[in-house]
């Protein structure tokens, strides 16, 4: 199971960008526009869940065999904070657990003024690739 390119899947068509990874850290950005709105103006809240499973899918990507394995969201929770209308929110990623065949993340996505928009936990199967 190759990765593609952010370009053709929901995280390019909402404008999510990524920006550190590491074993210990990953963090994306997203726009608040008229593509990730609810009907009311506000952040949507599934947006903020693409963000949080995103960087949580490509966190356990790069501790994997990329060559033998594959990360697929298996869980995810979210509790939606405060709203936002306009700007940029950044998602920041901190593995809880690394396993053989789950991790477990913890996903705080804030505004540009570092205030909680989002909180999120995402648990990640590790599934050998079919050849």
């Amino acid at each position: 199971m190759e990765m593609k390119s952010y370009e053709d899947t929901i995280a390019g068509v909402l404008g999510i960008k990524m920006g550190e990874i590491t074993a210990d850290r990953v963090t994306a950005t997203m726009p608040v526009h008229a593509a990730t709105h609810q009907p009311f103006g506000l952040l949507h809240g599934g947006a903020s869940v693409v963000l949080a499973e995103t960087v949580a899918s490509i966190g356990t990507w790069n501790l994997i065999d990329q060559e033998n394995e594959a990360a697929v969201g298996l869980e995810i929770n979210a509790n939606h904070i405060r709203g936002k209308r306009d700007g940029i929110v950044t998602a920041v990623a901190t593995p809880l657990h690394k396993g053989r065949t789950t991790m477990v993340w913890d996903i705080k996505i804030v505004d540009e003024e570092d205030k909680l928009i989002c909180v999120s936990r995402c648990t990640v199967a590790i599934i050998k690739q079919k050849k």
